[in-house]
């Protein structure tokens, strides 16, 4: 049946920024097609809700790793404690992410460091650990990479977001192509504006909102749960021979004079 092309029995997902958002919907996902999951997020209480959640109401094993990706020099150990715990990872998803708003005159490189280290760096690492245990292992793997629109064009005052998912694009192109040879799809989706808690700000603010709302030709937010089924596509064998790509999740925003 075509339907079983999206099945993910016996795959595991390590999945960042799992906590909450969009890290916990794509969780959820795969996990409701029949993937096991490693949430990891800085807040280990938030962790614990979302795998209760995920054990008791979908029915499959949630294992918890509470690491903050800022501190790149631990995010090997941090994949390897995932493969322990689990005994192996399939699907890689680096959904981790953070921003600083303020006019770039006034960013410090402090500020400018955190971010690109949480959005960018710590996705290479982890893909760098995947891809040397889906080597080892002798089996394909798959990574997706929640980029953004800041992936396709620049606005004021988020120099290092957009620096950061800018490089992100380009590392998912990069390894896509890189490690092809060894059966990793690398892809990546790129959310409009999202309806989360980090967004609450933002919309929040009228006149951000009505121009969030012209922009996006669908007039309204996007939700987490908005993004899952291209995550459900990029993470199964119906998407076996698509790599190299983003796939933008906007509401229509990019199509858009």
């Amino acid at each position: 049946m075509e339907s079983q092309r999206f099945d993910l029995t016996g795959k595991t997902a390590l999945i960042t920024g799992a906590g909450r958002g969009i890290g916990l919907a794509i969780a959820r996902a795969l996990a409701e097609h029949g993937a096991d999951v490693i949430l990891v997020a800085r807040s280990a209480d938030q962790l614990q809700i979302a795998a209760r959640e995920i054990e008791a109401g979908i029915g499959r094993h949630a294992w918890t790793l509470a690491f903050d990706l800022s501190k790149t020099n631990g995010v090997e150990h941090l994949f390897s404690d995932a493969v322990e715990a689990a005994g192996g990872v399939d699907i890689l998803v680096n959904c981790a992410g953070t921003t600083v708003r303020k006019p770039t005159e006034d960013l410090s490189l402090e500020d400018f460091r955190r971010v690109m280290d949480v959005n960018l760096t710590s996705a290479l690492v982890l893909s760098q650990a995947f891809c040397r245990h889906c080597r080892s292992a002798g089996k394909p793997g798959g990574i997706i990479n929640i980029g953004s629109l800041a992936c396709h064009a620049a606005r004021p005052t988020i120099a290092p977001y957009t620096c950061s998912k800018m490089g992100l694009l380009g590392l998912t192109k990069t390894l896509a192509v890189e490690w092809a040879p060894y059966g990793i799809n690398v892809n990546a989706i790129g959310p409009g504006y999202i309806a989360t808690e980090l967004t609450v700000p933002l919309r929040k603010d009228p006149e951000f909102d009505r121009w969030v709302l012209a922009k996006t030709p669908l007039g309204r937010w996007g939700t987490p749960e908005d993004l899952v089924g291209v995550a459900i596509l990029l993470a199964s064998k119906a998407g076996d021979f698509i790599t190299g790509q983003i796939f933008y999740v906007d509401g229509g925003w990019t199509a858009l004079i």
